[in-house]
């Protein structure tokens, strides 16, 4: 079995997330739920650089570093978030469909030392993922808007 598989709800989660974002304008970009939060896009591009981080920078090591371009100043529209949350995507994507089953198990040492599988990386992104969207569903009702329902 291909981990494709194994994940292909992933998917979905995805068109949820993409769902949500479609509901906010540029001009949300900025908005903070509260004093103190992160904005809308500060969110969204932080649910990219978690997925980015995770599989190149841990996984992968293809960057000597964490990845820390993606903000607002670099992504300052939704057109430029959505773009930038396909291209990690589909990167994870491609990574997936090169694995095989037994390869959850596959212990790596992460950057900061504490030893983890490949199977918890990818359970950690994607729950990371439906968290965030959770949130940006949440600010949607708190704009007196419609959130995802599924």
């Amino acid at each position: 079995m291909k981990l494709t598989q194994l994940f292909s709800h992933w998917k979905g989660v995805r068109t949820g997330l993409l769902e949500i974002i479609e509901k906010f304008n540029d001009d949300e970009l900025d908005h903070k739920p509260y004093e103190g939060a992160w904005s809308v896009g500060e969110i969204i591009l932080h649910i990219a650089n978690a997925e980015d981080g995770w599989f190149r920078y841990v996984i992968q090591r293809q960057v000597d570093e964490w990845p820390n371009e993606h903000t607002l100043k670099n992504y300052p529209t939704m057109e430029a978030i959505k773009e930038l949350l396909d291209d990690v995507h589909a990167e994870t994507q491609a990574y997936l469909a090169a694995l095989e089953i037994d390869d959850l198990k596959k212990k790596l040492k992460a950057p900061w030392g504490r030893e983890i599988t490949i199977g918890f990386v990818i359970w950690h992104v994607l729950v990371h993922e439906i968290h965030h969207r959770g949130e940006l569903s949440l600010i949607l009702g708190q704009l007196g808007r419609e959130g995802l329902d599924v």
